[in-house]
């Protein structure tokens, strides 16, 4: 496996050959599609600025914590899902994540990405969105690109979104679990994987073709 993490974009040339490969390409979401954190986007388009920051304000002993690994990032995501979200109805919660992949998303794609998945495409490779962000907000682009998505489920109870997590973050070792679970990767000939952050590295150790922060 030749594992190549590149510090800037670089085209890939995909090789003609006589017998077409199966190809399968792994991309994460946030920082490396999108030039914004999409969780961090969605409190601001649901909650208003003033109780984004006051909200982050509170919850500052717990990102230090996080920051000096003192605390999982599991546990701080679900500090910041709980304080925003904890017992808002499902259907409220499902309905303004539509409307965010509907304005928001788009805006903050990276149009180098984009140009990526269309080549892939031409070149009939198939691509999955492997994210640590909830999949409440991420469905419905995903879907309009014609893309698979593997990413966290949040608990749901009494049809009200308690801001835990169902399992585990998809993050880390947690991301090459879930691919694994869905897929049988021998079954592909040429493997891709794009990353921009420590938690992707165990997925793009997955992959024959590796890109480390391809899209800056």
């Amino acid at each position: 496996m030749d594992h190549v993490y590149h510090p800037a974009y670089s085209r890939i040339h995909f090789q003609k050959e006589k017998a077409v490969k199966k190809g399968i390409a792994f991309f994460d979401f946030d920082g490396t599609l999108s030039s914004k954190d999409s969780l961090l986007e969605f409190i601001k388009f649901s909650k208003g600025n003033f109780r984004f920051f006051f909200g982050f304000l509170l919850l500052s002993p717990w990102l230090l914590a996080l920051k000096f690994r003192l605390i999982s990032n599991q546990r701080a995501k679900e500090k910041v899902l709980r304080y925003f979200f904890n017992g808002t109805p499902v259907g409220r919660f499902n309905e303004t994540g539509r409307q965010f992949a509907g304005t928001v998303i788009p805006s903050i794609i990276r149009p180098g990405a984009l140009r990526e998945i269309k080549k892939l495409k031409e070149n009939n490779i198939e691509i999955v969105v492997v994210s640590a962000s909830p999949e409440n907000w991420l469905t419905d682009w995903t879907h309009s690109q014609g893309l698979t998505l593997i990413s966290t489920r949040l608990v749901e109870t009494d049809d009200k979104v308690t801001g835990m997590i169902e399992g585990f973050n998809c993050h880390g070792e947690e991301k090459v679990r879930r691919i694994r679970e869905q897929f049988d990767l021998s079954a592909y000939d040429e493997i891709y994987a794009y990353g921009d952050s420590s938690g992707d590295r165990p997925m793009l150790a997955l992959a024959r073709h590796a890109f480390y922060k391809p899209f800056r």
